[in-house]
């Protein structure tokens, strides 16, 4: 999905049930790894861009143009930079969801976003220098830094910008229930969690 860097693909995996420090991992015994056309199902799209020439990158430019996301900022997440860190990254990692498209792209360090498939269970993407990623309106997910404890990212949105969080359960969104019956309900075997 999108341009290649030299570097290796964004990774995924399911998430096992463990309350050790979110900042961890968290895979699996043994790991199982998620594939791109996996998250693609759930409406989770991907880049992976060139952010050393992220303020005049074509590719970049093109995304942006192709999808009207006109406004851009840059949000860098770490103890010594974030005011107020400790409470962020803890809202940042309550499971909500969004009525607008959540895009993020990865300018240095790391962190992990974590999506709900269609059976309710956590799914742990590994976003890195370049990645870009867009989760879409109305479906459940938290972001958390990695143990490196820093990520600075760019920040894009369709028109002005609405970070307001709707916390799980959000079963009555209209919203939630465009993601569901447009993404959720079409994959086989899938449980209906709102």
């Amino acid at each position: 999905m999108g341009s290649e860097v030299d570097r290796p693909p964004m990774e995924a995996w399911y998430m096992d049930d463990s309350d050790k420090d979110q900042r961890l991992p968290h895979h699996l015994n043994p790991p199982r790894y998620v594939s791109h056309e996996a998250l693609a199902k759930l409406g989770v799209l991907h880049w992976v861009l060139n952010a050393d020439i992220y303020e005049a990158d074509p590719e970049l430019e093109k995304i942006r143009a192709e999808r009207g996301y006109n406004y851009k900022d840059i949000i860098t997440v770490s103890p010594d930079k974030l005011p107020n860190y400790e409470e962020k990254i803890k809202n940042f990692f309550e499971e909500h969801i969004h009525l607008d498209e959540e895009i993020r792209y990865c300018l240095e360090g790391s962190g992990y976003f974590d999506v709900r498939d269609a059976e309710d269970r956590w799914i742990r993407i590994w976003v890195k220098k370049g990645d870009m990623i867009v989760l879409p309106a109305g479906s459940y997910h938290r972001f958390t830094l990695d143990t490196n404890n820093y990520l600075k990212a760019m920040r894009l949105f369709v028109g002005e910008p609405v970070w307001t969080p709707y916390n799980r359960p959000q079963d009555e969104n209209q919203t939630r229930k465009e993601y569901v019956n447009h993404f959720l309900q079409r994959q086989p075997g899938a449980v209906f969690a709102h």
